[in-house]
């Protein structure tokens, strides 16, 4: 009789947590949502951000509306989201920095890195491209790695921000090429092509579909892309790792909702962020901004690849020298 009524109370319990998560799902959207960014517009991320959210707006049947909420590495977006209402209406746009990278750069982070989200969808796995001012001397990788040790800490090389991908590359760069080259950070990516292009700061290894136009008009040259291959959309343009073997910096982005959002919405978010990453017009919009490697998959695959890229990342800070502030 106690074990039936221990059965009984528990049961209770799960009804009483799961019907109104239920209904919740029933009617989930019925209003707008919101898609934080963690850059300030402009950038790569701000870009696919972008490109996702009309197409997925109509699916869902309401707006996704892209704001950008930049600052801090991202922690400040993420921060909103991980204390949002967990009901599906508030989402991040995840770079590495979020919860791949800050916590071993951050020695107190205003949310919880692992505990405090829920992955969703993985969007993209795409290369960045490393890029110098069009008048900067060296034309290929081996000659800016000559250049950089002829001139210790005269190279210097900028980032959307402290953690970004674009940040780690470069140190990733540094520490394989065994140069003395200076991190200059940004607010996005977007802040950072002005100096780019004006030579103030002479090299970054940023998001390919930010810098093609650029690549295209001669502003600056393309050296080499992040990815163990050559893409196809700089064909040309060596990766890096055929000059520094085993070289592979690619920037993950995903979509992630505060954790506790109900297991039914994260499905329907999934099920949906996946039919607009196989748009034909998505993908020929995006591969028209200089983009590559449109991803998708499953949330417990995305799960388990922020694990990897944060042990991956942890391993590169360390190797840079860099200590927790």
């Amino acid at each position: 009789m106690k074990q039936f009524k221990a059965l009984a109370l528990a049961l209770s319990l799960v009804l009483a947590y799961a019907l109104p998560h239920c209904a919740l799902a029933q009617t989930y959207p019925d209003k707008a949502i919101r898609l934080i960014v963690p850059f300030p517009p402009g950038g790569g991320a701000d870009q696919i951000a972008r490109l996702l959210a009309e197409p997925l707006g109509k699916r869902l049947g309401q707006p996704v509306i892209v704001d950008n909420k930049g600052g801090a590495g991202g922690t400040l977006a993420a921060d909103l989201v991980a204390h949002a209402a967990p009901d599906g209406y508030t989402l991040l746009y995840v770079t590495p920095g979020q919860q791949m990278v800050n916590p071993h750069l951050m020695l107190k982070l205003p949310y919880d890195p692992v505990n405090g989200f829920v992955a969703i969808c993985q969007l993209v796995a795409a290369p960045n491209v490393l890029v110098v001012h069009k008048d900067f001397p060296a034309k290929n990788i081996a000659e800016l790695i000559a250049y950089a040790k002829a001139n210790p800490g005269k190279v210097n090389f900028a980032s959307s921000g402290i953690g970004a991908s674009s940040h780690l590359a470069g140190e990733l760069f540094k520490h394989m090429a065994g140069i003395d080259i200076i991190h200059v950070p940004y607010k996005g990516s977007g802040l950072a092509v002005a100096d780019v292009l004006s030579g103030r700061v002479q090299m970054t290894i940023d998001t390919l579909s930010v810098y093609m136009q650029y690549i295209k008009s001669g502003a600056v040259r393309a050296l080499g892309v992040s990815s163990p291959e050559r893409s196809p959309l700089l064909p040309d343009v060596p990766a890096i790792a055929e000059t520094l073997p085993g070289f592979d910096a690619q920037a993950v982005n995903y979509v992630s909702a505060p954790a506790g959002t109900p297991r039914a919405i994260v499905n329907r978010l999934n099920k949906e962020i996946n039919a607009v990453l196989d748009m034909p017009a998505v993908r020929e919009r995006f591969h028209a901004m200089g983009g590559s490697g449109l991803k998708g998959g499953t949330p417990e695959q995305m799960e388990a690849l922020v694990k990897s890229e944060s042990a991956k990342w942890k391993k590169v800070i360390e190797l840079s020298g860099a200590k927790p502030q």
